[in-house]
């Protein structure tokens, strides 16, 4: 079973919705058979690397509403996160532009090694209030998951992955992807949202049932030939 799951670092609900996938994939049986794999999708791909607003600051302009409203909400995400086990600190997070913390998942993956890099970077992002736009501390996140560090800080400093980054936006659009997180099973299900454990689980039972169905029963079995005889 193939997962895809469509987030961007900087988006508080695909920490947590990511918790929930992972609590409704422990529940599920067959959880030994499922492929994950993270796609890139930015919420804003123009945001500047270097900003001085606060998180709550950044709310109240984008959605014009007071200070003291998007803290609020702030605080109730917060609340949110602390029912998954996630200490968000969300007035100490950097923002930035995401494409190189992606353009970094991405070579994780190539070292198998990208859903702890993901895992990683979004722990950075949302409890440490790490800068991660920086190369500098990207390069060390990714020593962190055991990766070359220096290798990592060439990637970042040439334009590596980039067009991945794109063409998994495009991608996303162009299979309904409107907000993140966005999960799709198979390419035929999708879980829109931090959605509850249960959701994910009776999603991967129905996609294993009809993975299932497909396949032939085999009734009576004699001398054969295979890609490795005859």
């Amino acid at each position: 079973m193939n997962v895809e799951i469509w987030s961007d670092i900087a988006c508080p609900f695909c920490y947590i919705g990511k918790r929930k996938f992972e609590d409704g994939l422990q529940q599920f049986p067959h959880r030994d058979e499922v492929d994950v794999t993270f796609k890139s999708f930015q919420l804003d791909p123009y945001a500047e690397k270097e900003q001085s607003q606060s998180t709550a600051e950044m709310l109240a302009d984008k959605y014009g509403m007071s200070l003291q409203k998007a803290e609020e909400m702030n605080q109730q995400v917060t609340e949110q996160a602390k029912e998954v086990g996630l200490d968000y600190q969300l007035e100490s997070s950097v923002l930035t532009n995401t494409k190189d913390a992606h353009r970094l998942s991405h070579f994780a993956r190539e070292a198998g090694k990208m859903e702890a890099m993901m895992e990683r970077l979004l722990k950075a992002y949302f409890t440490e209030g790490k800068h991660v736009g920086d190369h500098d501390t990207l390069a060390a996140l990714a020593e962190e998951v055991g990766l070359d560090g220096e290798a990592a800080r060439a990637m970042l400093e040439s334009d590596r992955y980039e067009d991945i980054v794109r063409e998994e936006m495009q991608e996303g659009a162009d299979i309904g992807v409107q907000g993140v997180p966005f999960f799709v099973f198979n390419r035929k299900y999708a879980v829109s949202g931090a959605q509850p454990p249960k959701a994910f689980l009776e999603v991967m039972e129905k996609v294993h049932e009809e993975e299932s169905e497909n396949k032939v029963n085999i009734v009576s079995q004699g001398e054969s030939c295979t890609d490795e005889t005859c």
